[in-house]
């Protein structure tokens, strides 16, 4: 029994050693790369003051907030609100709208930037290659404001440029910013517009890092410029491709705020009514903030399991994926 407790003793003094050893080593790892960590300090400030401590006010979906009594002092009142925006019939409307527009981005808009990027790549000449890049980069740093006052201008029916061209040829006019039938190709136009320029730098970025032997390789095997994007270029930059995508499919539910209420009319409602809108009248002009805070906290738990659930998906599948 003795020699047994010894044994125990001595290896709890090896684990203790252990994790001295590993403190230590952490504290002089630390020491040695200081200025690294003053350089990240500023981003881990911003998150946890502005992402991790405001999870706190979460707890107020499960009350009946009251302003004037605080977290504290409001009434709690369990998953009421929960079960509220599931049984409401407005909510088939907005998750409706919100997986469309969803898969338009998915299906539509994430492929184009690998096909733009891809097609920049094979341009030769520098000066015509960043002119190209230039132009369609510009529409990123406009806000959306700007961007629905722009395609306003050319859709608008009283004297928008594409309505009075069709009505110059004798076609009849078309409500393209109040029909239903035309808001979701109209906001995916504006999505492509402004963000397909800019979200081609990562491709670009990851094209450039492809081992140029590669190429050669592939060039004394016979292969042409479609076979070497096919079987090298592609290939190269799938990891990056697999990570973005795993990242797009956790806004699944999480389209934006501004875009939509920009296109929002009462007659269009039926298809441009999405949760981030309804958060905006439900919470902000109805005043119902516990009911909102719910669809918020609905809408973060849906993205966490998309991004597990499309992470685990890709490691099957024999990627990396993003953790």
């Amino acid at each position: 029994m003795e020699s047994v407790k010894r044994e125990l003793g001595s290896i709890t003094l090896s684990k203790k050693e252990e994790r001295i050893k590993r403190r230590r080593k952490t504290i002089a790892g630390i020491k040695t790369n200081k200025f690294l960590y003053l350089m990240i300090l500023p981003g881990i400030l911003y998150f946890i003051v502005f992402r991790y401590l405001p999870m706190g006010g979460l707890v107020i979906a499960f009350q009946d907030y009251q302003p004037y009594l605080g977290i504290l002092g409001s009434p709690w009142v369990g998953f009421k609100h929960f079960i509220r925006l599931f049984t409401e019939p407005t909510f088939f409307m907005l998750l409706r709208n919100t997986l469309i527009l969803f898969g338009l981005n998915i299906f539509v808009f994430f492929p184009m930037p690998i096909i733009l990027s891809l097609l920049l790549n094979e341009v030769t000449n520098k000066r015509f290659k960043n002119s190209i890049q230039t132009i369609i980069y510009i529409p990123h740093f406009m806000s959306w404001v700007i961007i629905v006052s722009i395609t306003y201008v050319f859709l608008n029916v009283d004297g928008g440029v594409i309505n009075e061209f069709l009505a110059s040829i004798g076609l009849d006019k078309i409500s393209f910013l109040t029909s239903p039938d035309w808001t979701r190709t109209v906001y995916i136009g504006q999505v492509i517009w402004k963000e397909l320029g800019w979200s081609t730098i990562i491709y670009l970025s990851a094209i450039t890092a492809v081992d140029t032997q590669l190429y050669e390789a592939a060039e004394m095997d016979g292969a042409g410029r479609l076979r070497k994007t096919w079987h090298v270029t592609l290939p190269a930059i799938r990891p990056v491709i697999i990570t973005l995508l795993i990242l797009k499919i956790g806004q699944t539910l999480d389209l934006g705020f501004e875009h939509m209420y920009l296109l929002l009319n009462s007659l269009n409602r039926s298809v441009a009514e999405i949760f981030d809108t309804y958060i905006y009248t439900a919470g902000l002009k109805n005043g119902q903030l516990s009911f909102s805070t719910s669809m918020g906290l609905f809408k973060g738990v849906v993205g966490l399991f998309m991004v597990v659930l499309a992470n685990k998906l890709a490691k099957k599948l024999g990627e990396d994926g993003v953790y």
